[in-house]
């Protein structure tokens, strides 16, 4: 093992001992490097003469640029658009997305979480939370209807097993009873569980309730003080898309951040969906646990080792995308921008259901609940979803997503609310199609 991680990994026995039995094998061996980094680090402080040492091109003690590239970045210079950033992330941008993390969920005041470490969005941190924390035959409890990339993240490429319950019941709810019986299925046959929490949900556009998030809170505290390691993933990628007063309007990971020393929360966040920007690729990795030692070693273990797995697989996330982030967040405009963009989103979800309440549509579906997010979903009831899907697309030019047999997902987040009748006009149309045969 690098002498870097047998540091790091005795800073945590020393403060945080169940924090280190958590790590996956890769992650007890991973540290952040010094070498040419830390050398060029220091050579940024000291080297006032001539500085030799970091891969890039200078040019009269600029960053050197070809002006047909910079001409289409407006207002970021050349040393914030196209210079490495480091592993961790901008700093400017970790202590910002931090702060609002504190506003956006009022319930982590008083609470020592970690600064954000930047991955490439949050498909990349779900891949660092796998380096990190979990090992080949580990569990991953997630609900029946889940982002499929959770499957090809952590099972195809890395041999978790994926363990599921049904996310509704029959009151049209979050599904406590098979959530809390999954869990303690699980814990009673491992040391450790990893728990997704994705909410609003992707394919489902759903939220837990207030009541539900703190019973979620609560079961998950109750296995991790009756003694199983608890790894709880807040995947927050559609956080503050929420369009019903009865949704929690907190991420989960606020409640969990310090409930148990055999509790991780880790929240997987980002600019992505959250400030509409999709292609930017900006995402963070924040961790909260209880720890009865000092916090600030433990917290600037698992940043360093983070950090090492993002320097290990991508060496660094955008600089352009995070100084463009980091532009936007700092103006005054901010805040009232993206919620313009929520407001058009929250009346395409009315709409949506105004139009489904149509009784027409009884006899074709059911109706998922939905109330935040991007997504809605059907469940059909007389015809296969692909069938229709692929018939839909051939005959009426209208595309949307099947999942499995009878589910039928629908992205109302690209859809102008105008179009929201005609859409489903054409869906039960599609569906007396296939019903003639």
């Amino acid at each position: 093992m690098n002498p870097l991680a047998t540091e790091l990994n005795q800073d945590l026995e020393k403060n945080a001992p169940k924090v280190l039995s958590m790590l996956g094998s890769v992650g007890k061996n991973l540290f952040f490097p010094k070498g040419i980094l830390s050398q060029s680090a220091e050579a940024k402080e000291k080297a006032h003469k001539f500085n030799a040492t970091i891969g890039i091109a200078t040019e009269e003690g600029r960053t050197m640029y070809i002006p047909s590239i910079m001409e289409s970045v407006t207002g970021i210079p050349a040393r914030s658009a196209l210079r490495y950033a480091p592993s961790f992330g901008v700093p400017e941008l970790r202590q910002a997305w931090q702060k609002l993390l504190f506003q956006k969920n009022p319930s982590l005041q008083g609470k020592v979480i970690s600064l954000p470490i930047v991955s490439q969005a949050i498909t990349h941190g779900i891949s660092v939370f796998g380096d990190m924390w979990m090992d080949a035959g580990d569990v991953l409890v997630l609900p029946d209807k889940f982002w499929g990339n959770y499957n090809l993240i952590l099972s195809v490429r890395r041999g978790v097993r994926l363990s599921h319950y049904t996310l509704f019941n029959d009151q049209g709810g979050f599904n406590l009873e098979a959530f809390e019986a999954k869990v303690k299925e699980e814990a009673a046959k491992n040391d450790k569980i990893t728990v997704m929490l994705n909410f609003p949900n992707n394919p489902s556009g759903y939220t837990p309730t207030k009541e539900e998030a703190a019973a979620i809170a609560k079961i998950l505290t109750e296995v991790a003080e009756a003694g199983t390691f608890v790894l709880a993933v807040s995947d927050d990628a559609y956080f503050g898309l929420f369009y019903d007063d009865a949704c929690a309007k907190e991420s989960i990971f606020a409640q969990l951040a310090d409930a148990s020393e055999n509790l991780i929360a880790v929240k997987l966040d980002g600019a992505t969906k959250e400030d509409f920007v999709w292609g930017l690729r900006v995402g963070f990795i924040t961790y909260g646990t209880k720890i009865p030692g000092d916090p600030a070693p433990v917290y600037n273990a698992l940043e360093r080792k983070t950090a090492g797995a993002v320097r290990g697989s991508i060496s660094n996330a955008s600089h352009l995308s995070q100084s463009i982030v980091l532009k936007a967040m700092e103006s005054k405009s901010y805040d009232e921008e993206r919620k313009q963009k929520r407001d058009i989103l929250q009346a395409r979800a009315v709409e949506v259901k105004r139009v489904l309440d149509d009784p027409k549509f009884a006899g074709a579906w059911d109706v998922y609940p939905f109330n935040s997010g991007y997504f809605m979903c059907l469940k059909l009831k007389t015809v296969d979803a692909e069938t229709l899907r692929v018939h839909l697309l051939d005959k009426y030019g209208v595309g949307l997503i099947s999942l499995g047999p009878t589910d039928l997902r629908v992205a109302f987040s690209c859809l102008e609310e105008k179009d929201v009748q005609e859409l489903f006009d054409i869906v039960l149309a599609g569906i007396k199609d296939l019903e003639k045969g």
